[in-house]
């Protein structure tokens, strides 16, 4: 009987960058949580280039990489010869289809999870910045520090834990 694979959501979300403009997940962080080399999940990756486009998956910069390692400010990334692969969350979904494995299929499920978490916080935080602009318009003047501060709280929520504004 397989055991079923369960990986948190928090230390997905933790695996999620910012690059590009696009929610991403590097191969070696993925090649982790499915049980595969990033050697093995890059091979499989390569023998169908054609499900993988670019909004599904690119391949990260020297520059994007020396961020990444500075954000980290760690040298375990080792002896890197290949430039990472980025997937975005069509590229990880395309994964579960060229991954074959019971284990690539829990992962995948809790990865989908998880972006899908990360774009209802971002909704919510729109919904309630538009929600205190009304309340604002409703009130006097007496509320607007009590409404600034609001406003503070939910910009230091929603700053991006990971390295964020790699543009090439």
């Amino acid at each position: 009987m397989s055991k079923a694979v369960v990986v948190s959501q928090k230390n997905i979300a933790e695996r999620i960058f910012y690059i590009r403009g696009h929610k991403v997940m590097l191969d070696r962080d993925l090649a982790q949580l499915y049980g595969v080399l990033t050697k093995n999940l890059n091979k499989a990756v390569t023998r169908n280039l054609d499900r993988f486009p670019e909004d599904f998956m690119f391949q990260l910069t020297r520059e994007e990489l020396e961020n990444l390692k500075f954000h980290f400010g760690t040298s375990s990334w080792g002896g890197v010869r290949k430039l990472p692969r980025a997937f975005t969350e069509q590229g990880v979904a395309m994964l579960s289809s060229v991954l074959k494995s019971k284990r690539a299929a829990h992962v995948n499920i809790g990865i989908m999870r998880a972006f899908v978490g990360l774009r209802h916080i971002l909704a919510s935080h729109r919904e309630l910045a538009g929600k205190l602009n009304e309340l604002e318009k409703k009130y006097d003047a007496r509320f607007r520090v009590v409404f600034e501060a609001i406003r503070r709280l939910v910009k230091e929520e929603e700053k991006p834990k990971a390295p964020i504004g790699f543009h090439p």
